[in-house]
């Protein structure tokens, strides 16, 4: 078994979308970023990739590669996941945390656990958003 962990935070933006975990949040500013900003999903990318040795999201999904403009992150995640696989790792299970100031959204809108920087820097002034992911994999042979 091997454990990998996941970090991305990204800054709100105006005019754009708000995407965490595939899922869109009816919110008035998006995470700004070269794809759909996803940091939950990137976070769960990073941890998957991490545990298998396999590198990060920005060595697979460069954000330099214009193919990638725009692109839902669940896609990259499904992309990450046939690398695992390909790798010889099946996922045991993720864990996840979204870190932000409130989103003023209802707490079972949100399948993951979320946490409040408590005013705390950038976070905490509402100027972004943060996820962390924990992955546990193992050898499929």
């Amino acid at each position: 078994m091997r454990v990998g962990s996941g970090y991305d935070a990204h800054r709100l933006r105006p005019g754009r979308d708000l995407i965490l975990g595939g899922v869109h949040i009816d919110h008035p500013v998006g995470l700004d970023g070269h794809s759909d900003a996803d940091v939950l999903t990137h976070a769960v990318i990073d941890a998957l990739l991490g545990a298998a040795g396999l590198g990060d999201i920005g060595r697979h999904f460069p954000e330099t590669d214009p193919k990638y403009k725009g692109t839902s992150s669940l896609d990259l995640l499904q992309s990450a996941v046939h690398t695992l696989s390909d790798a010889g790792y099946r996922i045991v299970n993720v864990d996840c945390t979204v870190i932000a100031e409130a989103l003023d959204v209802e707490l079972n809108a949100v399948n993951v656990k979320a946490t409040s920087p408590e005013g705390l820097g950038a976070l905490g002034r509402k100027e972004g958003i943060a996820a962390q992911a924990v992955a546990l994999i193992e050898a499929t042979g």
